[in-house]
């Protein structure tokens, strides 16, 4: 892996800029200050860092003293916020420490203010243990991160079933910083988190989906899902997933893979930086084929897998606790994912309302990556992003010519048919069949009609 031996030295980086004035504020009051953890990281393999943490022997009530504009969200732990400006954001300066016993898997029962030396054994990987001078523009590495970042490695600190041990959620970020820096996990390292995978369950299922948010939109999401399974971490926290091993798909882009291995290809043919819902949907697109698979005359069947995927994908959400919207996002992508498979043989007024829906280009994504990874034929994909741009007879969603108010000014009581009335209306307007308030209103009395509903 390609790391930096020149540090980068751009003062007009806000965060930088900030973070900077924060270590030499430290410095002028006689106390030591360095960039630490994930932000060293970064710059060594020349990303620039989303935040940076600054650590120090200051005491945090001397680090209140020393910066006005400050919170202590974590005093008890070291930590305080210095507040920047919106530009730079807060930065986060913490107290060298060692930590007491986990009781908890998650905290320390008690924190010891101490040495940077010190400090760096307490971290749980060897990449995130590193520490910066930027006044002398100098790394301090004290358990290897540079070179296991020049070799590909992510290596526990120290023991690797104690850091694992202390904060259990080091089972799924070491799986994480392996996925997303194309790193090998040491062979100590990876047997300790086989070994303690199934202690994941005693971690909070919010803190076990917050690591899948990070990773599964980063380019290494398929990596990640790999070391999942290899690891037995899929196994803890997604069990429903195994299922798809072993069960053939005869794809064409993948004549032997499983189902396992086309799910994961259509996760890596979603384009660019998709968000967390869509790369998760796209993992549990088909996942309702085991559930679903029958063999009929001979032949081998998946019918509905799409409405056994659904529930099982808002089995799996929920059971992560996802937020609604997100729950709401992945099982319609689920329930969708082939919806538009044969666009031209639809109704247009079935087109037009999907086409409408507000997920449709997370939808035709999905639809493009999975066809990618089974035919390699786009073209119907292609088809419904051209008639959502070029569609020239009208407006793909347009203003509904007649509504519920229409209804009450013809007199006509709320009732059962009510909503099928105005459905069949609307799919009259959405296939051109009328395009006027006039038309509607009277294609409607029509139908009251025909069902024999009053009109006063």
């Amino acid at each position: 892996m390609y790391v930096l031996d020149q540090w980068p030295d751009d003062e007009t980086n806000p965060k930088r800029k900030f973070a900077k004035s924060v270590v030499e504020h430290l410095r002028a009051a006689g106390f030591e200050g360095l960039y630490a953890g994930g932000c060293v990281r970064d710059m060594l393999l020349g990303i620039e860092p989303s935040d940076y943490d600054v650590a120090t022997n200051a005491l945090p009530d001397q680090v209140r003293g020393l910066f006005r504009r400050s919170l202590a969200v974590g005093a008890s732990f070291g930590v305080i916020v210095v507040q920047g400006s919106p530009e730079s954001g807060d930065i986060e300066v913490a107290t060298f420490r060692s930590d007491g016993q986990y009781l908890d898997g998650r905290r320390p029962e008690s924190v010891r203010f101490s040495t940077a030396i010190e400090d760096a054994q307490r971290r749980d990987f060897t990449i995130n243990g590193m520490f910066y001078d930027p006044i002398e523009k100098r790394l301090i590495d004290y358990v290897g991160g540079r070179e296991d970042l020049k070799n590909g490695f992510l290596r526990a600190i120290g023991n690797p079933l104690e850091r694992f041990t202390e904060d259990k959620l080091r089972l799924m970020r070491a799986v994480r910083f392996a996925a997303r820096f194309g790193l090998r996990i040491d062979p100590e390292t990876l047997t300790a988190v086989k070994s303690m995978a199934s202690d994941v369950t005693t971690v909070s299922v919010e803190r076990i989906a917050q690591e899948l948010r990070k990773m599964l939109p980063g380019k290494g999401r398929v990596a990640g899902m790999n070391l999942l399974r290899e690891t037995g971490l899929m196994q803890a926290i997604m069990p429903e997933a195994l299922r798809m091993v072993g069960l053939v798909q005869h794809k064409p882009a993948q004549p032997d893979a499983d189902l396992w291995d086309h799910s994961l290809a259509v996760m890596d043919y979603l384009p660019g930086k998709p968000s967390f819902p869509l790369a998760l949907a796209a993992f549990l697109h088909d996942i309702g084929k085991p559930e679903s698979e029958r063999v009929e005359n001979g032949k081998r069947t998946f019918y509905g897998h799409e409405t056994y995927g659904k529930v099982i994908a808002s089995e799996i959400c929920g059971r992560l606790k996802l937020s609604t919207n997100e729950i709401q996002r992945v099982t319609w992508l689920v329930e969708y994912h082939q919806y538009l498979g044969s666009p031209m043989k639809l109704r247009e007024s079935k087109l037009k309302r999907m086409l409408a829906e507000p997920g449709i280009d997370e939808l035709l994504d999905l639809h493009e990556a999975d066809a990618r990874a089974s035919t390699g034929d786009v073209s119907q994909v292609e088809y419904c992003r051209y008639y959502l741009k070029e569609e020239p007879q009208g407006p793909i969603n347009p203003p509904m010519l007649f509504t519920g108010h229409d209804f009450a000014r013809l007199g006509v009581k709320p009732g059962p048919i009510f909503k099928t009335i105005l459905d069949k209306v609307r799919e009259a307007q959405l296939e051109r069949k009328i395009d006027s308030k006039r038309e509607a209103i009277q294609l409607a009395v029509e139908l009251c009609a025909e069902e024999g509903v009053a009109i006063v």
